[in-house]
């Protein structure tokens, strides 16, 4: 059965591959699993209807027959486990595959959207300016841990993974913030990531939204 995915009729990131669905295309064509995407607006989101689906009035969602799930770390988790190509074979590997999948949500991601936040939602108030390298700085301290982690390897461990897969999403986050310039083995990581086949056709899949959303195709 294909399963549906929703995403942002006209997606605020603007074509940058950032929106959360970008996860989970990228998790399904990484196994070459087709998709039908359905496209929401912002007052759809909020509609009884997309609540069912998802109570919190957010994309992506995922529809399989009777199988209904959301947030975009579930749902990659859910494809991971149902398809070959982003969990090793190797039960201890596997754990550890999930383990930087969690990583990447919880340890990563916080004060990376908190940045984002701070700039799109607080620079008029008195306080952005101290609050801003504050922030900065919590998001540097994990970025050199998870660089010194990583070395001189491709992927976080082994080959590549979900947790890779999730951790390359939410680093690129801090593209045009000169974070990530800072640390040369992320940055080299992250674009590893986006050379891969899968990641390319999925963000050109959300690109073409944007495009046609901008043109009124």
């Amino acid at each position: 059965m294909t399963p549906t995915i929703t995403a942002f009729e006209r997606s605020p990131d603007r074509g940058k591959g950032q929106a959360r669905d970008m996860r989970v295309r990228w998790a399904l064509e990484e196994v070459g699993q087709p998709y039908d995407v359905r496209l929401v607006s912002f007052s759809e989101m909020k509609q009884a209807a997309h609540r069912a689906l998802h109570p919190f009035g957010q994309i992506p969602t995922y529809e399989e027959g009777d199988l209904v799930l959301f947030e975009s770390g579930a749902i990659v988790f859910h494809i991971a486990q149902h398809h070959a190509g982003l969990l090793p074979g190797d039960a201890n590997a596997r754990a550890r595959a999930i383990t930087w999948m969690f990583c990447a949500l919880s340890t990563l991601e916080p004060p990376i959207v908190d940045r984002q936040y701070a700039v799109l939602q607080e620079r008029d108030e008195t306080w952005y300016t101290q609050r801003l390298p504050i922030v900065e700085d919590r998001i540097r301290v994990r970025l050199g841990e998870l660089s010194a982690r990583l070395g001189d390897a491709d992927w976080l461990d082994g080959a590549f993974s979900a947790g890779d897969l999730l951790m390359v999403t939410v680093l690129r986050r801090l593209n045009g913030s000169g974070l990530l310039d800072e640390y040369p083995k992320l940055f080299a990581y992250v674009a590893r990531g986006e050379a891969r086949p899968a990641f390319k056709r999925a963000f050109d899949a959300q690109l073409a939204v944007f495009t046609a959303a901008s043109t009124g195709r």
